[in-house]
């Protein structure tokens, strides 16, 4: 067409460009379901049995995942835990102990490159195959859901999440607890998104601190857990509410 129309060229050049950045963001917007299947809530039997589910990304961490677990023992809630290889690798007791007190864990990339979102299908398989390879060594159980550094991505994650038997999940609830320290200010972050469905995001690694050096995630946990028992959510993992609603 450009030999033929060689005027033309400024208005393709500029159709490309367009399309590349609207491409590019929607894979910044990381709720977007343009690019393929993506949890932002759960399925709609597990809304209609009034289930909610806690996600805890980055870790594990040695000093703040034991503490979490013991607060969700205490109030006996099972969660989901997307998991760093590299960390796995480092603290595969950690990791073990996750999942004999009845949580989930679950995939989120090898290395949690900062520049993932723009890995190719060579680096996104390399990334998620090496995670589930090192996270059902150490558990015993394969990953079933995969969550991407930040939420971001690129229309080639989706053909290795297939091949991989991964299913794409992000949120509807972040709280911003790894660059947020004031403690209210996530608490009532969580608090306003406690519904039937919601899926919670916070994390045990790379946690922010409160001003009393506290793990903001620990400081708010049990708030909003006594919370939603009060308004009658049942916490399940991702693999849960998957099952179950399929049953």
């Amino acid at each position: 067409m450009l030999i033929v129309y060689p005027t033309y060229w400024q208005w393709v050049v500029g159709a490309l460009i367009a399309n590349h950045l609207a491409i590019m963001l929607i894979g910044l917007w990381p709720r977007s379901h343009w690019l393929g299947e993506n949890w932002t809530t759960l399925p709609a039997a597990a809304i209609a049995r009034n289930e909610i589910a806690l996600t805890i990304d980055d870790g594990p961490d040695p000093v703040v995942t034991p503490q979490v677990l013991d607060i969700l023992d205490k109030y006996r809630v099972k969660a989901t835990f997307f998991c760093i290889g590299i960390k796995a690798l480092k603290y595969p007791d950690l990791c073990r102990e996750i999942v004999r007190r009845g949580h989930a864990i679950e995939n989120h990339s090898q290395k949690h490159r900062h520049n993932f979102s723009l890995l190719g299908l060579a680096g996104f398989e390399r990334e998620l195959q090496t995670a589930q390879n090192t996270l059902s060594t150490i558990t015993g159980q394969t990953p079933k859901f995969f969550r991407a550094p930040a939420g971001l991505r690129n229309p080639f994650l989706e053909p290795v999440l297939a091949k991989l038997g991964l299913r794409l999940v992000s949120w509807s609830v972040r709280a911003f607890d790894t660059r947020v320290s004031n403690v209210d200010n996530v608490k009532n972050k969580l608090l306003s998104g406690l519904q039937p469905g919601a899926i919670l995001l916070l994390h045990d690694g790379n946690a922010a601190r409160s001003a009393d050096n506290i793990p903001v995630l620990i400081a708010v946990l049990p708030t909003v857990l006594t919370a939603a028992k009060i308004l009658k959510l049942k916490f399940v993992t991702l693999r849960q509410a998957d099952v179950q609603s399929i049953s």
